[in-house]
C-alpha cells in the first residue's frame, strides 16, 4: 500500500484541536493542557507522523555557514577527491541555505594547518569539516570549538576521545587487516614483508599507526609465528632517487622480500622502483585511485588497491553537518565507509564518481 502523508491538519482534526495547538506540542513551546498534550502525542505516534524537515528548512530561510579545513590538492592529489565531494554536497544543499567556505592548508606544513585552523575559528562558522592529519596540533582547536559549541566532523583520520559530531572514513585497523589478508594469498613462506610509510609524519598520524597495527594483527592472529618476517620503514624524501637508494638497501638486507604494503596513496612510488629495477616477484598493495596508481594497477605492478572513497568522505561530511544543523536529525558518531578492493579487472567500475 502507498504510504499516506500525515499532515499537522490531519492530527488536529483527529485530536479535535487547532493546528496551532498541534504545532506547540510538536515543538514543545507554549502552554497546552496536559490531557490535550497527551492526546496529541498519542495520535502522532498512532499515525506515524514524520515532520517534513525539508519544507521546514525552506520556510525558515535561515542560512548556515560551514567551514571545510582540508589539505591542498595541488600539493597532494589525493585531496582533490574529497574536495570534489564536499563541493557536490554544497551544490545540493545550497537551496536550504547552506554555504561552505574552504580553508586549504599544506599537508606537509604543520604551521600552515595551525594558521588555517585559526582562520576557521575566527570565522565562527556554524559547523566545521576537518581532515585532522596533524593530530597533536588539532587537539587545542577541537577543545575551542567544543567550548564555542561549534559541531565538527572528522574525515579521513579517526581520533579517539575528542567527541566530534561524527567521524567519516574507513576503519583504519580493519583496513590494515584487509590489506594483509589480500596480500597473503599466494605468498611464499618464509619471506619478508615490508610495511612502507611514505612521506608521512607517523608519530602524528594516528590512522596510519592503526593501519600498521591491523596489518600486523592479521599475521599474528591468522598465521602465528609461521615464517613471515614483517619489517616496517618510514621513507621521507623529496626526490625519487632517495627512495630508490633506500629500497635498494632494504632488498640487499632482505633478499627474500616478496610483498610491500604502502599505508597511504603513494603506492605508485614503490611501483616506479619495482619497474625501474625490473622486479616482478614482489606483490604490492596500496590505497586510492590516483591516476598514477591506476596506471601501475593496469600494468600489474600494483596487485591491489583499497579504495578509501575520499569523494564520499567529503560529500557525507557536509551532509552530516547539514543533517544536524538544518534538518535536526540524530547523527551517529561514526559513519564507516566500505572497504573496496580494486583490481585491474574491476577498476573501470570505480572511475569518474563525480
Amino acid at each position: 500500500m502507498k504510504k499516506q502523508i500525515v499532515r499537522i491538519k490531519d492530527i488536529a482534526e483527529r485530536a479535535g484541536t487547532s493546528k496551532g495547538t498541534v504545532d506547540r506540542v510538536l515543538h514543545n513551546r507554549g502552554r497546552v493542557a496536559d490531557d490535550v498534550r497527551e492526546r496529541i502525542l498519542g495520535i502522532i505516534k498512532e499515525m506515524n507522523y514524520e515532520p517534513n524537515l525539508i519544507a521546514r528548512s525552506l520556510k525558515s530561510q535561515k542560512s548556515y555557514s560551514l567551514a571545510a579545513l582540508i589539505p591542498d590538492p595541488a600539493t597532494d592529489p589525493y585531496w582533490a577527491s574529497p574536495k570534489h565531494g564536499l563541493e557536490k554536497a554544497e551544490k545540493e544543499l545550497r537551496q536550504y541555505g547552506v554555504s561552505v567556505t574552504q580553508f586549504i592548508f599544506d599537508p606537509y606544513d604543520v604551521g600552515s594547518f595551525i594558521s588555517k585552523a585559526g582562520e576557521v575559528t575566527a570565522d565562527r562558522p556554524d559547523g566545521i569539516l576537518v581532515a585532522p592529519i596533524f593530530y597533536k596540533e588539532a587537539l587545542p582547536f577541537f577543545d575551542e570549538w567544543k567550548q564555542r559549541e561549534i559541531p565538527f566532523v572528522l574525515f579521513n583520520t579517526q581520533i579517539e576521545n575528542v567527541s566530534p559530531l561524527c567521524y567519516i572514513g574507513q576503519d583504519s585497523y580493519r583496513s590494515g587487516f584487509l590489506a594483509a589478508k589480500i596480500l597473503n594469498y599466494g605468498l611464499p613462506f618464509p619471506c619478508t614483508i615490508l610495511i612502507a610509510h611514505i612521506n608521512e609524519d607517523i608519530p602524528n598520524s594516528a590512522h596510519l599507526i592503526s593501519k600498521e597495527e591491523g596489518f600486523k594483527g592479521y599475521f599474528e592472529m591468522e598465521k602465528g609465528a609461521r615464517g613471515y618476517h614483517i619489517i616496517r620503514q618510514e621513507f621521507n624524501f623529496k626526490h625519487i632517487t632517495t627512495l630508490f637508494a633506500e629500497l635498494d638497501v632494504v632488498l640487499k638486507k632482505n633478499a627474500d622480500l616478496r610483498a610491500v604494503y604502502v599505508t597511504n596513496s603513494k603506492a605508485f612510488e614503490v611501483a616506479a622502483y619495482l619497474d625501474a629495477r625490473q622486479i616482478t616477484n614482489v606483490k604490492l598493495v596500496g590505497y586510492d585511485l590516483l591516476e598514477r596508481n591506476q596506471q601501475y594497477l593496469e600494468a600489474n605492478t600494483i596487485d591491489f588497491l583499497i579504495n578509501q572513497n575520499p569523494h564520499g568522505q567529503g560529500y557525507w561530511g557536509i551532509h552530516q553537518l547539514a543533517n544536524h544543523l538544518v534538518f535536526h536529525k540524530e547523527i551517529q558518531p561514526i559513519k564507516f565507509l566500505p572497504l573496496d578492493i580494486i583490481t585491474k579487472e574491476n577498476l573501470d567500475y570505480y572511475l569518474d564518481p563525480h
